[in-house]
């Protein structure tokens, strides 16, 4: 059962349609406007001299004992020993293991942290450890700090950060930074329904695009690519 904690949704007040308006300043969009601002500044002040930096997605549902975190956990240390650090969104599952793995290999380790109503609590293996209000702001902070994606295993908010980042490479929004899905037995299907109804059947995709990402079955198979990439791309 998930454990359920007592917070303010402040994306779903931000997000809730109009109706009778309250006369607590600290409830108006003028004040969300500011907060959103302040988390932009802070955000923006805490990580611009971080340096290069991969970040990793993937589930916050995944057991210290799962395939995929051990995984994630070894290619956390491996970038840092490559002198990249790690960004995630410093919760459990794969983001605490890619988080672990950096710290305990003495890099930079850093957690853009949620406030969700549940599962969300920051993990212990952070160096430099934000908290966010908003999704659109901390998504900000992955997309401009990070050279670089490595994708496990996960939902929805996987997903999301996945397809976020392939339509900001796909229309030039980005510089094409390297997007690694690890395990192909987890994604072969996903990519298989991509390449069969979005880029042959629909033409809703064009072939090339399918190139924005690359499939990696193990941890130095995923550093590799993502090294070579950047070289190749001058991100660094």
């Amino acid at each position: 059962m998930r454990k359920k904690y007592k917070r303010r949704n402040e994306d779903k007040r931000l997000l809730r349609p109009p109706k009778d308006q309250s006369f607590d300043f600290t409830d108006t969009d003028t004040w969300r406007v500011l907060r959103i601002q302040g988390e932009f500044v802070n955000g923006f002040d805490a990580l611009s001299r971080v340096g290069s930096c991969i970040s990793v997605f993937g589930s916050a549902r995944t057991s210290p004992e799962d395939k995929y975190y051990k995984a994630a956990e070894k290619t956390g240390a491996l970038l840092v020993k490559k002198g990249l650090g790690v960004i995630t969104g410093g919760g459990p599952g794969i983001m605490e293991a890619a988080n672990k793995g950096a710290f305990e290999a003495g890099g930079l380790s850093i957690g853009c942290n949620i406030e969700l109503p549940f599962e969300q609590e920051p993990n212990p293996y952070q160096n430099i450890s934000l908290e966010f209000h908003y999704f659109f702001v901390r998504k900000m902070m992955f997309v401009k700090y990070s050279v670089g994606y490595i994708i496990f295993p996960g939902g929805f908010g996987t997903l999301d950060e996945l397809f976020e980042a392939l339509t900001l490479a796909q229309t030039d929004k980005i510089e094409h930074f390297p997007i690694a899905l690890y395990g192909s037995e987890y994604w072969k299907e996903l990519c298989g329904w991509i390449n069969s109804c979005l880029c042959e059947k629909h033409c809703t995709i064009s072939p090339e695009d399918k190139s924005l990402y690359k499939i990696v079955d193990t941890p130095q198979e995923a550093v590799d690519y993502v090294i070579r990439t950047i070289k190749k791309n001058n991100l660094i």
